[in-house]
């Protein structure tokens, strides 16, 4: 089975977390945590930071980790790295890539239809 690592941005403000929906593929209308592939030679901070530029135009703080979740996709198996983050400079996000996004409460967590993997996410953000 084909293996994809991953990072994803857990972006934080004002008691809320950010949530995107993704706008192309086979996964087209599901939330997720922003974020992207891994490119040799990064450390997964930097690549985080780098897809957040890439997706949002943000320049991003990256803190705390938070989890690396497994999940079995039909064609892949996924590992995505979960870190923490804030927005530096206090630009707000432009969707460059995705749909939609959503800023959300702790108890709007569960009020978009998530990726499986991000569902594994938004539990560690409840624990």
């Amino acid at each position: 089975m084909k293996r994809i690592e991953v990072v994803a941005g857990i972006i934080k403000e004002g008691g809320k977390i950010f949530a995107t929906q993704r706008g192309h593929g086979e996964q087209k209308g599901f939330w997720e945590f922003p974020g992207g592939k891994m490119e040799p030679g990064e450390t997964q901070q930097q690549a985080l930071a780098r897809e957040l530029k890439e997706e949002l135009a943000i320049d991003v703080n990256v803190g705390d980790f938070l989890c690396t979740v497994e999940h079995d996709y039909p064609a892949f198996h996924l590992t995505m790295h979960c870190y923490f983050c804030t927005i530096a400079g206090g630009k707000a996000p432009e969707l460059l890539e995705h749909e939609a996004a959503r800023w959300l409460t702790p108890a709007e967590l569960h009020s978009v239809d998530w990726l499986p993997a991000d569902i594994k996410v938004v539990d560690a953000i409840e624990k």
